[in-house]
């Protein structure tokens, strides 16, 4: 036993579990399951040039001694990125507990409650301090909220007459540059005209449909947009804001003033710098585009007894539901940022946010009056946190990094310097030295901090915020530490059970790949940092590219995109720019399955592309005459074939080179979704299937933890023809020489993250990779022949063989009135979170249970599932008082007076003895989501305070 194999600790079934496992599959040799399992034209026919494996330790050495290459400078950089503290209670026991980071996106809401009231504290958060009616549950940055601002305000704009037409958009130039790239890069897909101009000389036009504007301003200055705002409502202009959501403490909310969107980012409220992220933004707007809004919102419903409960609301306007009419394919939402957010709103409560507020504003303006005293003419009459100098920026450059010091330079005439929570009046005198020394002057040091009146009065924040109960119980760490606790304890995460879900890949987050995330040589680097000064970021992020590059057998990668769903929508305005770059603008169609998940179809339209469904044959395989007959066609207008594999219902196609040569037969490009990597890596690739782009889910096949929703990272890889056009960032040089625009605001994206799965590959080696990718096929499989004779699985491949994972079909139950919901809440009462429900097809369950898990595990399901069999064989359709009608089972109930029910406590609560041994007990009854849809509640606010509808 190599106690120096990562593999080992990784990869659950031991070898002596091999012989049986291969036994109940039916094959000799692991080699033969992957024989019948994968197209023997499409395996690698050599080894990943790869290195091998490190041991935990030889990692953890590595990665310290590339954290020293970072040079941590005190940076006052600002735009839209500050440094924050994040308590260590929360840190602690939120961002290093495997009960928080493990657990997945809360569709099961009955085991999910400690995560959605969490959430729910954010929602309220942003609402009070945006002074918006509906928040959502987070989206990934200010920049992408932005856009997806935009995006909502065009599609909404038919519901006035005047304005259905109406195709421009205008944009303040105080908006800060990587939003601005981000504007123009999801513009011209939609037909947005973007006009870039100074809000005080708007002319309000009936050409606009939308305008956005920056709060506090990128220069730092606050502007009084009240009379902007009244202009535009009355010329039927929607206004979108920017803002900074420390300085809304102290500045009145732009609900207050009418706008109809705000968004911003989280990031000062105690999450870490990362040299871009993930850090959680928010989104808030009016009630009336409830139904548009991008996103997850987390709404109060009611459970089976009529009990409080929570669940996301409205999924019916989600990409998964809506497809190609979506207004938005965000998939991924940075639920454990805004968790950690809400958290710190928490413990602060709203008089300490006013302290770390005035604490910022009043350090500006004691750094400001010192340089005034010193001769410096300081250019903003109004601000919150950022003064800029006018002086010589190069000179001040100079003199500011050889005290390793980092200001902003908008131009040469100017020194930008923004104010964060972690400044001292220790780091205000040195910065005071520096200025001094430029003058050959002498200052007097500070010893203190003069109150700032820099905001003005017309916008100074007069209404209050945060007066709901949970923000002002939680001010000592005892305190909040028992309410996190209590929270997690409502949640089943990994660290509980197996979590089988299909396509999203819950496998082991190792304590080892996570550990350097707590560390500040990587968690305090702002993403605008010379690139010299992050060293040790780019030495990783750039081996992580070239090993994603190997690993997908193409010929680039890029990092930014920071989900899956930002990476389906880089890679297909890759492919649109290539297209472009050849003279081929018309073409503009896409190809899709009928099985694609729902942000493949909402990915096309928001790139501006014209989706065109293809048949599934009765095998559930892409029907191969049907997409030759639609590619020929659409041959002059076809831009591409997105496709995911293996397929979307768990099979190796064999087809698949036909089909993507049918492609490029007739002028395409191959886009292939990586949701379904962990079945490639190490055995083919999307190079040797024909692709020609791919994303790959950082936070699936490579170990990123999902964080109960998020974060995500979804880089994209690209054949040779496509590396010119990788995306670019306004601020730091990323991309291709003919990149196009930026995909997220970031350089790298969510960067901190990518150490996790750097870690991985570094950590499994080209072994032990491959290795990972045979064990998953291995337990799937496994699972499989568990199972049989007990549910019939919807397709496999051509040797009957199932890929990493695989439809369980329950529709045949509805004969006993018995539907797949109601296996996924009786599950609960096992001790399991349910598969994947209802997709791609309705009425199954999609079981993927990685490589993670060990045989026992896999038993315990199976045994579960082979236990419900027999609970569903037993029911009667005309008798919905069931064991599994009335699942989940609370201890609420098993501990009431009376029990009314037809069997007893023990089957409801226990019904295999390893239940008894480790229990979950489900916190809420079977939750109501269409009462909770019918009266949305999107706030932790008193219920008395909403009326029923």
């Amino acid at each position: 036993m190599n106690t120096d194999s990562f593999a080992l600790r990784h990869i659950g079934p031991r070898e002596n579990d091999l012989p049986e496992m291969l036994k109940t599959i039916g094959v000799s040799s692991l080699d033969q399951l992957i024989y019948e399992t994968v197209p023997d034209d499409i395996l690698l026919k050599k080894a990943l040039d790869l290195d091998t494996a490190m041991s935990e330790q030889e990692y953890l050495e590595h990665i310290t001694e590339l954290s020293t290459k970072n040079k941590l400078f005190k940076t006052y950089i600002g735009l839209g990125y500050n440094q924050s503290i994040t308590p260590p209670v929360i840190q602690r026991n939120i961002l290093e507990n495997p009960g928080w980071y493990t657990a997945y996106t809360p569709y099961q809401a009955e085991i999910a409650q400690g995560r959605l009231e969490a959430l729910l504290n954010f929602q309220t958060m942003v609402t009070d301090l945006t002074g918006m009616e509906l928040a959502n549950a987070s989206l990934l940055d200010e920049s992408t909220a932005a856009a997806e601002a935009m995006a909502l305000l065009f599609a909404v704009r038919e519901r006035d007459k005047k304005k259905n037409n109406a195709s421009k958009f205008f944009v303040s130039e105080e908006i800060l540059p990587q939003t601005l790239s981000l504007l123009q890069t999801r513009s011209e897909p939609l037909g947005i005209e973007l006009v870039v101009g100074n809000h005080e000389e708007f002319d309000f036009s009936e050409a606009f449909f939308g305008a956005i504007l920056q709060y506090p301003g990128r220069t730092g200055k606050v502007h009084n947009y009240k009379d902007f705002i009244q202009k535009a409502n009355d010329s039927q202009i929607k206004v979108a804001v920017a803002a900074d959501i420390l300085s809304l403490v102290m500045l009145e909310s732009p609900g207050h003033f009418g706008v109809d969107v705000v968004v911003g980012t989280t990031q000062r409220f105690g999450i870490p710098l990362g040299y871009g992220g993930p850090h959680a933004a928010f989104f808030a707007t009016k009630d009336e585009y409830k139904r548009s809004i991008p996103g997850r919102i987390i709404g109060v419903t009611k459970d089976t007894d009529g009990n409080r409960a929570l669940r996301m609301a409205l999924q019916t306007r989600e990409q998964h539901i809506k497809r190609d009419k979506a207004t938005s394919n965000i998939c991924t939402a940075q639920v454990l940022l805004a968790v950690m957010a809400g958290m710190y709103a928490v413990y602060h409560g709203p008089e300490g946010l006013k302290y770390i507020a005035n604490k910022v504003h009043n350090g500006a303006a004691t750094l400001a009056n010192a340089l005034e005293k010193l001769g410096f003419e300081q250019a903003n009459d109004t601000y919150f946190d950022t003064i800029a100098i006018k002086t010589d920026a190069t000179k001040i450059k100079f003199l500011a990094e050889a005290k390793e010091v980092n200001f902003y330079y908008p131009d040469d005439d100017t020194v930008s310097i923004s104010i964060n929570e972690t400044t001292t009046i220790k780091d205000l005198n040195k910065i005071l030295s520096i200025f001094s020394e430029a003058k050959k002057k002498d200052f007097q040091k500070l010893t203190s901090l003069k109150t700032g009146n820099k905001i003005p009065k017309e916008v100074s924040r007069k209404t209050d915020f945060l007066q709901q109960e949970v923000f002002k119980s939680y001010h000592s760490e005892t305190d909040l530490m028992r309410y996190i606790k209590k929270l997690e304890r409502k949640d089943l995460s990994l660290n509980h059970s197996m979590i089988s879900l299909g396509s999203c890949t819950m496998k082991l987050n190792a304590a080892a790949e996570m550990l350097p995330l707590s560390d500040p040589m990587w968690g305090n680097m702002h993403p605008f940092v010379p690139v010299e000064q992050a060293e040790g970021y780019q030495t990783i992020l750039k081996k992580l590219e070239k090993q994603l590059t190997e690993i997908t057998g193409f010929a680039g990668t890029s990092l930014q995109p920071n989900s899956g769903a930002q990476g389906e929508y880089a890679g297909l305005m890759v492919i649109r720019a290539y297209h472009e770059s050849r003279g081929d603008h018309h073409r503009n169609i896409c190809i899709i399955p009928s099985s694609a998940h729902g942000t493949n179809p909402a990915s096309a339209v928001m790139a501006g592309m014209q989706v065109v469904v293809t048949k599934s044959t009765e095998e559930g395989n892409i029907d191969i005459d049907d997409l030759r007959e639609k590619a020929e066609k659409y041959k002059d207008n076809l831009s591409c074939l997105m496709v995911t594999y293996p397929s979307t219902h768990g099979v190796y196609e064999s087809g698949i080179r036909e089909i993507t040569g049918i492609i490029h037969e007739f002028g395409g490009q191959v886009y292939m979704d990586g949701a379904n990597m962990n079945a490639q890596v190490g055995l083919t690739n999307p190079g040797a299937i024909g692709a020609d782009v791919c994303h790959l889910n950082l936070h699936k096949t490579f170990a990123i933890p999902h964080g109960g929703g998020g974060p995500g990272v979804g880089p994209i890889c690209v054949a040779k023809q496509l590396v010119p056009f990788l995306p670019s960032n306004p601020v730091i040089a990323t991309g291709g020489e003919k990149a196009i625009t930026a995909i997220s605001a970031a350089p790298y994206g969510s960067s901190l993250v990518c150490l996790i799965s750097y870690a991985y590959i570094c950590m499994l080696g080209v072994n032990g990779l491959k290795k990972s990718t045979q064990y998953a096929i291995l337990n799937a499989n496994y699972i499989k022949e568990r199972l049989n004779g007990h549910y019939d699985v919807l397709y496999t491949g051509e040797r009957g063989r199932a890929a990493h994972e695989m439809i369980v079909d329950c529709r045949p139950f509805k004969a006993k009135g018995i539907e797949v919901t109601d296996i996924a809440k009786r599950l609960m009462d096992y001790g399991f979170h349910a598969p994947t429900v209802s997709f791609p097809v309705a009425g199954t369950l999609m079981i993927e249970p990685t490589e993670s898990e060990s045989k026992t595990s896999l038993d315990q399901f199976c045994d579960a599932m082979i236990s419900i069999r027999k609970e569903i064989d037993a029911a009667d359709k005309d008798d919905a008082n069931n064991v599994l009608k009335n699942s989940p089972h609370t201890l609420q109930m098993l501990t009431a007076d009376t029990w009314d029910f037809p069997y007893s406590r023990q089957q409801a609560a226990f019904p295999m003895e390893s239940v008894s041994e480790n229990k979950f007990w489900p916190s809420v009854r079977r939750v109501d989501d269409a009462y909770g849809d019918r009266n949305l509640i999107c706030t932790c606010d008193p219920i008395e305070s909403y009326m029923e509808v």
